[in-house]
């Protein structure tokens, strides 16, 4: 998708090679899995390669699995993916550390999405989960939820049949709307998350997320006659 080394601009990459030069290299574990974002970003800033390859490595599946909700395609969210971690790197300096920085990363990537959806009509998305999910939990948590459970054939048949409609619903939202009712029901991000996500105010996050709804019940009218 995006090569760290490559997008890190030169004075970076030559800090970072010179290695133990770089500020706080003392305190940065061997091993940073187990850093926190917020190091990471810190480590990153100054110009260590490593920590932003290892931010890319833990949002690279989850935003690529957001912008391809959004564009329902799979070149397009594969560039706003690589668009939107330029865009990290580049704005590293205004990210602030009291505030989630998956919040951040997702804020920039769903900015790329609504940008592409006013300039472009596209009418629908997966609720089969990420494409880049590999195992069955994976695929069950980015999946778009259903009431119907399929506990046989026919129910499952009704159950892909609501998932298809209630695809075609979401897809006809505008695109806040859109974004928010994703935000909510396919990634589980609370109310309040949502606002700093999309730099919205609380309320107005509640009354896309209400009107959306409001919006899907009369498109999916017929399903419930």
């Amino acid at each position: 998708m995006i090569s760290p080394s490559a997008a890190l601009p030169r004075a970076a990459r030559t800090t970072s090679e010179e290695g133990d030069g770089v500020i706080g290299a003392k305190d940065r574990p061997a091993n940073l899995t187990g850093a926190s974002d917020q190091d990471l970003v810190e480590w990153a800033k100054q110009g260590h390669e490593p920590s932003f390859r290892e931010l890319v490595r833990r949002y690279e599946r989850p935003v690529f699995s957001l912008l391809y909700r959004m564009v329902r395609d799979r070149a397009l969210a594969e560039d706003l993916a690589q668009e939107t971690f330029v865009k990290v790197l580049n704005g590293l300096a205004s990210y602030r550390a009291e505030f989630k920085f998956s919040s951040w990363i997702f804020k920039i990537a769903n900015n790329a999405a609504i940008d592409h959806l006013r300039k472009r009509d596209l009418d629908t998305l997966s609720i089969d989960g990420s494409p880049h999910a590999t195992t069955p939990d994976e695929i069950a948590a980015t999946a778009l939820q259903l009431d119907g459970r399929g506990e046989d054939p026919l129910q499952e048949v009704e159950a892909r049949e609501l998932g298809s409609a209630i695809e075609r619903a979401i897809g006809r939202l505008r695109p806040e709307y859109r974004a928010c009712i994703l935000l909510r029901h396919v990634e589980g991000h609370s109310y309040e998350e949502i606002a700093r996500i999309l730099d919205m105010p609380l309320g107005t996050v509640k009354t896309y997320i209400h009107r959306a709804r409001n919006e899907l019940r009369v498109h999916l009218q017929d399903r419930r006659e």
